[in-house]
């Protein structure tokens, strides 16, 4: 198949697009975020492929009409102008309109000789990322403009076939979707059930459920404590320094789920130790206050020991069950708890684990842990699956992508 060769600048130009970074921040500030309006894309929000609306910042209409040309439309792709330039994500219907904001950089081009899902996909290849990071400025943090993407070379066939390439692709993708959208809906049916039982105290057989009784305020068979009777924080795990083991970064917990994702391997150093079943728990800002939080279950091995980030705690269940204890770590009480206890700099304050020490919990009796477990244990071995079963599509796609950019599979 004959394929076209350019470079992103001169198809823009060609085609009357545009590769731009987003307002300056000079004329977007901090101050001008609210907490309803219309959302303006940072490069946090950037995550899998997709735009995150977790934590993003929003703007009023005044804002968007003095930033109009900054406006995202449904095709256009944004990058992050600093970090990690294997991150990028396609605006979809739901996201357009929304404001490309500071730290990030669109590409906007009309659709016809180009397709939008075909070029997003085509920026995806290794080769392309390749010359991404040796074309970016910056020895510790790279930094990415308007002038280097609009460099990056471009190849392209006929619309009918970059079409076929992006329906082909995009059909791993719509899988990986439902099955996010399976495993969102089964932790937060954990989480209803955690809140109903252990926050509202409407658990089975409770005085605000099914029957029973309370004195002081306290259920019957249930046992206030400190926390740090009921979950190790940071326990001893031995593991031999220079081992090779798999290793967590901070940026591998999510903000919204139990997942771990870009797990890697190291040799032990320092660090966090853990095992399978732990909750990994941030103790830095922003990211305790943004919610990372994970759940190991990418182990099978109870006994295989894991490393990762200094910078977060491990809880390790004791007196309660491991679905338990994550739950926990996702409560708003707990979670208000551990950032009330931050210490240290402004923007950089961290936990210690000696700050749970004065928190209380009301341990319930073995029986409605059993219980609870026996419905949170099913759904967060179904999670671990459809992960395992994401984690394969990912991989099949992404070793078909380059064969079909490079035609050694005709379409």
């Amino acid at each position: 198949m004959s394929w076209k060769q350019t470079t992103l600048g001169e198809l823009a130009d060609e085609l009357g697009g545009v590769v731009q970074t987003g307002p300056f921040g000079s004329q977007l500030h901090r101050s001008d975020y609210q907490e309803y309006g219309t959302p303006a894309v940072m490069p946090q929000n950037i995550v899998g492929d997709r735009l995150d609306t977790n934590e993003i910042a929003r703007v009023d209409d005044a804002m968007v009409r003095k930033l109009s040309r900054h406006v995202l439309q449904e095709g256009d792709i944004v990058y992050p102008r600093r970090g990690d330039l294997n991150k990028r994500a396609i605006v979809t219907e739901r996201e357009a309109g929304w404001l490309c904001g500071t730290g990030c950089l669109k590409i906007s081009l009309p659709e016809g000789v180009i397709i939008p899902k075909f070029l997003f996909y085509y920026l995806k290849r290794p080769q392309t990322v390749y010359w991404l990071e040796n074309n970016a400025v910056g020895a510790t943090m790279l930094n990415l403009s308007a002038s280097v993407l609009r460099n990056v070379p471009i190849e392209y066939p006929a619309p009918l076939t970059q079409r076929a390439i992006a329906d082909t692709l995009s059909a791993y993708d719509h899988l990986i979707e439902n099955n996010d959208r399976r495993i969102a809906l089964l932790e937060e049916s954990v989480h209803l059930l955690y809140r109903e039982w252990f926050v509202n105290l409407r658990f089975p057989g409770g005085d605000r459920g099914v029957g029973g009784a309370t004195s002081d305020g306290i259920p019957n068979g249930w046992e206030s404590m400190p926390v740090t009777e009921a979950i190790h924080f940071n326990p001893k795990t031995p593991v031999q320094k220079g081992e090779i083991r798999p290793y967590i970064p901070m940026g591998s917990l999510s903000e919204s789920s139990m997942i771990i994702e870009g797990i890697e391997t190291r040799a032990v150093g320092g660090g966090a130790k853990f095992k399978s079943q732990d909750t990994l728990l941030a103790r830095i800002t922003p990211c305790l206050e943004n919610g990372k939080t994970a759940y190991v279950s990418f182990m099978t091995d109870d006994a295989t020991v894991a490393t990762g980030s200094t910078e977060f705690i491990v809880m390790r269940s004791a007196k309660v069950n491991p679905r338990w204890v994550y739950c926990l770590a996702r409560s708003h009480n707990f979670r208000q708890h551990a950032i009330n206890s931050m210490s240290g700099s402004d923007g950089r304050q961290r936990v210690k684990p000696t700050a749970f020490e004065n928190y209380e919990i009301l341990l319930p009796p073995p029986s409605i842990l059993r219980q609870f477990d026996e419905q949170a244990e099913p759904a967060f071995c179904q999670i671990s699956t459809l992960t395992d079963q994401n984690e394969k599509l990912r991989e099949a796609r992404d070793e078909l992508l380059p064969r079909l950019m490079n035609g050694s599979i005709p379409i």
